[in-house]
């Protein structure tokens, strides 16, 4: 049986776990696939849509978790 991953009260803690564990031995089924986004936005788009339209962007969003 694998072990659950411990839970960490700051990133550096976490940080140092992975960095020195063997993830091979803890059970990694729980996790979920995130999305990272490492360059500024600089820009800005305006836009004006229909409220169907707008509201399904929104429905969409909400579900793949963006704010």
């Amino acid at each position: 049986m694998k072990k659950k991953i411990p839970t960490f009260k700051t990133d550096a803690q976490a940080e140092r776990f992975v960095a020195s564990s063997d993830l091979t031995r803890y059970d990694l089924s729980g996790g979920k696939a995130v999305q990272f986004e490492f360059e500024p936005k600089a820009s800005q788009l305006n836009m004006r849509l229909p409220a169907n339209l707008l509201n399904a962007v929104k429905r969409r969003a909400k579900q793949r978790g963006v704010p």
